[in-house]
């Protein structure tokens, strides 16, 4: 199932539980790392090709956690000073738990740059802790439509579906986040539990 689908699909059914009581749980959500390496020169696009296709490669942990960072580094790289600003003032909102200041700066990023990626990756991290998951879906399916790779998103809208009990959509989600990163730390683990529950059920 493609993941523009599996946002589409669970974006109605999250709308309604947009208030829901529910606090999040402890979840794996998967955040850019403290610091990245400097983004390659050239195509975007080529380069993220190119480290996919290492991180499908990769013989070992290591080698994959350095790959999966430079990806990072490429999304982090926003090509203008702008959008750097505004993204450093949302992380100084973040850390102060100000929320409403960080969403705040990151729709002017949006605004700005749309097919920035992490602009839309991080306000939707912002909206799940807000336990706005409507609002976290939606971003997260703009995420998506511009690069349908993005394991991190695709961990997000997992841990959305199952955090309102759409285990099968969660499962999907999950499963290609491992297809895109073989080594994302703790998903096998995640996607063979969650198999066991969705996949065992009697038809």
């Amino acid at each position: 199932m493609a993941a523009a689908t599996l946002v589409a699909g669970g974006f109605l059914a999250c709308a309604a539980l947009s208030a829901s009581p529910a606090a999040a749980q402890d979840t794996d959500w998967v955040e850019p790392p403290a610091s990245v390496p400097k983004a390659p020169r050239g195509d975007p696009t080529r380069n993220l090709d190119m480290l996919f296709g290492a991180l499908k490669a990769a013989p070992d942990d290591t080698t994959a956690k350095a790959v999966e960072d430079r990806i990072w580094a490429v999304w982090l790289a926003s090509g203008s000073d702008t959008v750097n600003l505004l993204m450093a003032r949302t992380k100084a909102a973040i850390d102060k738990d100000d929320r409403v200041l960080a969403i705040r700066l990151l729709d002017a990023i949006v605004e700005i740059r749309p097919q920035y990626v992490e602009g839309w990756n991080r306000r939707a991290t912002v909206f799940f802790l807000q336990k706005d998951y409507a609002s976290a879906l939606a971003d997260l399916r703009q995420v998506l439509r511009r690069e349908p790779r993005h394991f991190g998103a695709l961990v997000g809208l997992g841990t959305i579906m199952q955090e309102i009990g759409d285990e099968t959509n969660a499962l999907a989600a999950y499963r290609r986040a491992l297809e895109v990163n073989p080594r994302l730390k703790g998903m096998a683990d995640k996607v063979r539990t969650l198999a066991d529950k969705v996949d065992g059920r009697p038809i």
